[in-house]
């Protein structure tokens, strides 16, 4: 018999995510109301998010903006998605209403968060965000779709600007070069521009990853055991996978908690392996040398402890976007260093 399995030992809603994790984001107005009334809104929801990804060294494969609701398809670069979604949204959610003189929640609940296996979704899921304009009815022809600012398919096709998109990851499926990777990427999609909407892709679960109950009930007299969960997509074995390493690192936590590991104790490891003061690390100093241990606080407190940016940041009297930059240049130093950074923790 087929057997639902879902993690004990982890709230069902929890968040998931893991160093180079594929993520579909879809992000809608409270209420299915707009979230974008004008370009100018969209305009400063893509400047935003364009100076986050490129902060974060998060990549962006797909994306789109419609009146009610976004889809982006990301990948975990050196902060959680959770972190760069809180920023982007609390940002522009402030921003929104200061201009358009309204108060109250702009977004509805929280934003869906998938965790997704990269074959076979991750072409599909391309198609399928940036097919939006056509199911919404605002776009009628694949030529129109590549002259629809609001779509990351124009950056595909050499249309757009949005230096941000990683249109190299995509492209190279389809061709050596870029001419015929865009001319069979077209193809591509044209290929799904009627297969209309695809519930497996938008969200995670048993049901989503199979196709549905028809290829289930092919392995129901195989006595296959498969594991679902509704914040991954995926086969059972990545969702196990994601699953036990999920847990492996929330034991990792608790295992550094238990043994008294704490911020202050990694400031103080990270100030003796550079010789300096640890109180240095607290003063905003562009010192180098004390810019680059800090660099490796933030990145371990971060990656480690799980601490939220703005809570280093107050912490060391930096902003949060310094502490985004300070991740990122950490990793790169413990790396180009070749320093075992379980050292410091």
């Amino acid at each position: 018999m087929v057997q639902f399995c879902y993690p004990d030992s982890m709230p069902r809603h929890a968040r998931i995510d893991a160093p180079t994790a594929l993520h579909h984001i879809v992000i809608r107005g409270n209420e299915r109301r707009k979230i974008f009334r004008d370009d100018e809104d969209r305009n400063n929801f893509l400047s935003r998010l364009g100076m986050l990804l490129q902060q974060t060294s998060t990549a962006c494969y797909a994306w789109v903006l419609l009146s009610n609701h976004v889809h982006l398809l990301l990948r975990t670069g050196m902060v959680p998605i959770a972190t760069l979604m809180q920023r982007l949204l609390t940002g522009y959610a402030q921003q929104f209403n200061r201009r358009h003189h309204r108060s109250g929640h702009l977004f509805q609940n929280r934003y869906k968060s998938i965790l997704c296996e990269d074959e076979p979704y991750f072409l599909e899921l391309v198609r399928y965000i940036h097919l939006n304009p056509v199911r919404a009815g605002i776009v009628k022809t694949i030529d129109q779709l590549a002259g629809y600012h609001w779509c990351g398919y124009g950056c595909l096709m050499g249309n757009g600007t949005a230096a941000w998109q990683d249109t190299d990851s995509v492209l190279k499926h389809f061709g050596k070069t870029a001419g015929r990777a865009r001319r069979q990427y077209r193809r591509f999609m044209e290929d799904g521009f009627h297969q209309g909407r695809k519930p497996e892709l938008t969200g995670g679960g048993l049901l989503r990853s199979y196709g549905g109950w028809s290829a289930i009930r092919k392995n129901f007299k195989r006595g296959i055991r498969i594991k679902g969960d509704e914040r991954i997509l995926g086969s059972s074995d990545f969702v196990g996978r994601v699953l036990r390493e999920a847990e492996e690192h929330l034991q990792a936590r608790a295992e550094l908690a238990k043994s008294g590991i704490d911020f202050e104790t990694i400031l103080e490891k990270v100030a003796g392996d550079y010789g300096i003061d640890p109180q240095e690390l607290k003063t905003g100093t562009r010192n180098r040398r004390v810019a680059e241990a800090r660099a490796i606080l933030c990145y371990c407190a971060v990656r480690h402890l799980g601490e939220r940016g703005a809570t280093v940041a107050g912490r060391l009297q930096i902003s949060p976007s310094a502490v985004s930059k300070s991740v990122q240049r950490g990793h790169a130093v413990l790396k180009k260093r070749k320093v075992d950074e379980t050292l410091f923790v």
